[in-house]
């Protein structure tokens, strides 16, 4: 039995401003960027529709959300909308600073940031770039201005970032900010990756953890949407998390279906299935149709996991995980 889909995540854009490896695994040449990408009241359009459908919560996502220049406006219309809940962004927090508050003030809840690593050197190698001190300090200003929860997401790739000094310094960040790092298992969704085999178990991750701070307690009273399991090391501001998406199955447990910036509807992450909702929009089709397709995906949306449908290749950058 699967949880009622009320969760919706936009990627509103497939431009970046890093090239992660696990995230970006083809050349500037080889990736296209998409020419049709999603305008503002397409997106508060398609929102609205699915809210009429059950879904009460909101994520934007990318490629980078924050770079699109109507990114705090369609963060003030989509909170207005009725009966949206709550409204999140992922984000790789190197624009964060500058629109932290306006972000606050336009209606945003809660953000995710992604850190891979505290090290400069390790964060330069898996993002391309040497921006660490501004993620650092979009952090800082997210706590600032009330943004919470703030989640930091850090993926772990083999003889990367998978050391215990760089563990320990993620983990640490939980114990010394009102954060929560979660552990993300790479899952590979290219056969261009050169990181397919470059898996690091969560097990193993929380077992560094625990030699380190002692045992970590279950706290299930933390509020989240998504499948991450939390724990809190003794006496810390924060909480850890574990996803472990290549470890273990939670399909049973999803609440969620995407966008695509293109205006595909994926069922599923890692599945084949997808619907193009764009084409319909652009075709002028009546919107109570619209609504009675937009059910039947949420109504099928069992039958279109990576348990039970090959995965279909795509870039991270299009879908925003």
């Amino acid at each position: 039995m699967h949880n009622k889909t009320d969760y919706l995540r936009v990627s509103v854009t497939n431009k970046c401003n890093l090239k992660c490896i696990y995230c970006h695994p083809l050349s500037d040449d080889a990736l296209s960027e998409y020419q049709d990408i999603l305008e503002l009241n397409e997106i508060l359009h398609i929102i609205r529709l699915f809210v009429k459908c059950g879904i009460k919560k909101v994520r934007l996502t990318g490629g980078e959300p924050l770079l699109r220049n109507d990114i705090l406006q369609l963060v003030n219309e989509t909170a207005l909308i009725k009966d949206v809940e709550d409204i999140s962004i992922t984000t790789n927090g190197v624009r964060l600073e500058s629109l932290a508050s306006g972000l606050r003030s336009a209606g945003l809840q809660r953000i995710n940031i992604s850190v891979d690593s505290l090290n400069s050197e390790v964060y330069k190698t898996i993002t391309g770039f040497d921006l660490l001190e501004n993620v650092t300090k979009g952090i800082q200003k997210a706590l600032e201005v009330g943004l919470n929860p703030v989640k930091i997401n850090s993926v772990i790739v083999k003889g990367i970032n998978s050391s215990k000094e760089e563990i320990i310094s993620l983990a640490k960040m939980s114990f010394d900010m009102p954060v929560m790092v979660r552990f993300v298992e790479y899952y590979p969704t290219s056969k261009y990756s050169t990181l397919n085999g470059e898996f690091v178990p969560n097990i193993e991750i929380r077992k560094i953890i625990e030699r380190e701070f002692g045992l970590i307690d279950d706290t299930s009273e933390i509020k989240g949407y998504g499948p991450a399991k939390y724990y809190k090391i003794k006496n810390s501001a924060g909480a850890i998390g574990f996803i472990n998406g290549r470890s273990s199955m939670f399909c049973d447990k999803c609440n969620r279906i995407r966008l695509s910036c293109d205006g595909k509807i994926k069922p599923c992450l890692y599945s084949a299935k997808q619907y193009d909702l764009k084409e319909l929009l652009s075709n002028g089709t009546d919107e109570e149709e619209i609504l009675q397709f937009l059910g039947k995906i949420i109504l099928e949306k069992a039958r279109y996991t990576k348990i039970n449908k090959p995965l279909k290749e795509f870039s991270m950058q299009s879908i925003g995980g």
